[in-house]
């Protein structure tokens, strides 16, 4: 009996990283940066709600660059690594 709610929690948290990848992978095969490229992420506070977000394969890439690029606080407020305030 324990090893079917052990097997059912293994499943339940693999699921997500599994569509993580195939999300990701849609992105890649892509080939031209104007295609457009829908993605299904889980909405906050629902188990069983998808949103689904459509942008570009650049849109996609500035997002994620965005994401990885520091940022650094000033007096005046936060800036990008470029110095803009």
């Amino acid at each position: 009996m324990h090893s079917i709610a052990a097997l059912a929690l293994l499943l339940a948290t693999a699921a997500p990283a599994e569509q993580a990848r195939t999300r990701d992978a849609a992105e890649r095969a892509a080939d031209s940066p104007d295609k457009v490229i829908c993605k299904r992420f889980p909405k906050t506070g629902s188990l069983i709600g998808n949103e689904r977000i459509c942008k570009t394969k650049a849109e996609w890439q500035r997002e994620r660059d965005e994401l990885r690029t520091p940022v650094r606080s000033t007096g005046c407020q936060t800036t990008t690594p470029s110095g803009v305030c």
